[in-house]
């Protein structure tokens, strides 16, 4: 037979969340009245995993809300992902067109030779109609004497 003997302070009856909270409160004011008469030097120790792991609960911490007047309009936020990606895209965009302007970029001598190569095909038709349009002119001078 197994018989389950109790130890004073403890129950069989799982703890809240809340109970726990306050205990663990009250060893803390316990353990930071006592090492005020110890010396600060020395790490506080702590029972089990406790001292291994430090984690608060997120839940608990409760956000703080700031009132219009303390709200720091020289603060700047972090911009997300996205936002950075973004502003980093357009900015690339502005740099390459500004090099395409100046005709620094593959692309731009591309087209800078196309654009030289039409124009100087363009002179010559405008050249060549200048040179019917006399010829033409010429024969009709000729036709009425």
């Amino acid at each position: 037979m197994l018989s389950v003997i109790a130890v004073a302070g403890t129950s069989t009856r799982p703890r809240t969340f809340r109970q726990e909270e306050a205990e663990d409160v009250e060893e803390e004011e316990e353990v930071e009245s006592q090492s005020e008469d110890e010396s600060d030097d020395e790490p506080e120790k702590r029972k089990g995993a406790q001292g291994v792991i430090e984690i608060q609960n997120p839940n608990l911490v409760k956000q703080k809300n700031l009132k219009a007047k303390d709200v720091d309009l020289e603060k700047t936020t972090e911009l997300s992902r996205r936002e950075r990606e973004e502003i980093e895209k357009q900015r690339a965009h502005e740099r390459y067109m500004k090099l395409q302007e100046q005709g620094k970029t593959e692309q731009a001598r591309k087209d800078l030779e196309r654009l030289t190569l039409i124009r100087q095909q363009r002179a010559e038709a405008a050249k060549k109609r200048e040179e019917e349009k006399a010829a033409k002119e010429h024969k009709k001078v000729e036709a009425r004497k």
